[in-house]
């Protein structure tokens, strides 16, 4: 069975876009104990709305607005990408009143990643903006944003999935996933899962409910970090050559030097720019595969 078009969310994003759940998860990461989630605002970024600017999570509690993204492979970028989908929830959530003469109160925001990649990544680390400025003198910073990462693979944070069942059960499923795909097919591996987490009650309730919708999301995710994996080598790869040429064209050893690391370094970020693009398109990975495949024969034939 392919992939359903129709399923472009996360299971992550699906399983956690419920009130109670947000409560349980906030409560869980900031050891608070607050009661009633109908004080919850969720306001999540829908790509229909902001083209390219779609988030896992964010919602309002107690006039702290949360953005959680959930990560298998880790972004260094993620503060650059949490400050733009902060300022497009602010530009949502404010409408007209930024236009007034007075100043307006806006929600204190906190930023957080929950990472369960197969990568070797610390219990918990933070990624700050001000890393990515070019100029690093030690001056004091005009912005700054930090964003706390959280390993929720199997083994890691345990206090926090005590106090999180719903998200340690999100681990425990993910992590039987990948157990049965060692030795199966990835459709098989998910259906045994489900089954396996079914019998011993690990989000049984949701699975039963969405197994079918389950399968397909985790086809598409499965199916596409593999994709983006393949093609950041290819553009590693196409990178090394181009850089090759342009240094040879240069006719100087540092000019070689130069050429291949900025020519990897071009071809790295042109290659998943483009398939974080489709993403954002909510293109399925078929339709992804299709489009790769139809820019790189335009770019052999020479063709546009």
């Amino acid at each position: 069975m392919k992939a359903n078009k129709k399923y472009k969310d996360s299971v992550f994003r699906n399983l956690f876009n419920d009130k109670e759940k947000l409560l349980e998860l906030y409560n869980a990461i900031y050891e608070t104990n607050y009661k009633d989630a109908q004080g919850i605002t969720i306001n999540t970024l829908e790509g229909a709305l902001y083209i390219g600017m779609k988030n896992d999570i964010s919602f309002i509690i107690d006039d702290t607005l949360v953005l959680i993204e959930h990560q298998s492979t880790i972004n260094e970028n993620m503060p650059l990408r949490m400050g733009m989908y902060l300022f497009r929830i602010y530009e949502k959530i404010t409408k007209s009143d930024r236009y007034k003469k007075n100043s307006i109160e806006i929600p204190d925001p906190k930023f957080i990643v929950l990472y369960n990649g197969r990568e070797d990544y610390p219990e918990k680390a933070t990624l700050r903006l001000s890393a990515l400025f070019k100029k690093k003198n030690g001056r004091k910073k005009v912005i700054d944003l930090e964003v706390t990462v959280l390993n929720i693979n199997k083994g890691y944070n345990l206090k926090l999935k005590r106090r999180c069942k719903t998200l340690a059960d999100y681990s425990d499923f993910i992590a039987k996933v990948r157990e049965y795909e060692e030795k199966r097919p990835l459709e098989e591996a998910i259906r045994l899962a489900i089954k396996y987490c079914i019998d011993n009650n690990i989000l049984k309730e949701y699975l039963e409910q969405n197994s079918s919708e389950v399968t397909n999301m985790l086809m598409g995710e499965f199916n596409l970090n593999e994709y983006k994996k393949v093609m950041r080598e290819e553009a590693r790869e196409e990178g090394k050559k181009e850089g090759i040429k342009e240094g040879i064209k240069e006719g100087k050893k540092e000019g070689k030097k130069e050429g291949k690391k900025e020519g990897k370094k071009e071809g790295k970020k042109e290659g998943e720019n483009y398939v974080l693009e489709l993403v954002a398109q909510g293109l399925s990975y078929e339709e992804i595969k299709k489009k790769i495949e139809e820019n790189r024969c335009r770019k052999s034939t020479g063709t546009h």
